[in-house]
């Protein structure tokens, strides 16, 4: 079996709020497709590795959600939603 290793972890986080907090609209959609690659990848390599990573797994499924929500937002309005 595979090992789930601290690194691809790591990476993906990284790549996430990357994606998350980048301020230029125009680099964004590439950060959310680099993170949500980052993402799969770890997903697959847990699918795979011995033990319970339930808690990693989850935090997964709301990166995923949540790049999601911003690509979606993005591509509707262009830009970030505002606060009201």
């Amino acid at each position: 079996m595979a090992v789930a290793t601290q690194s691809s972890k790591k990476e993906w986080k990284d790549l996430y709020v990357a994606a998350l907090l980048e301020g230029d609209k125009d680099k964004i959609p590439i950060l959310i497709d680099r993170a949500e690659r980052a993402i799969v990848d770890r997903a697959r390599e847990l699918f795979n590795a011995d033990g319970d990573h339930i808690q990693e797994e989850e935090g997964l499924d709301d990166a995923l959600y949540a790049l999601h929500a911003l690509k979606t937002c993005l591509a509707t309005h262009g830009r970030f939603a505002e606060a009201a």
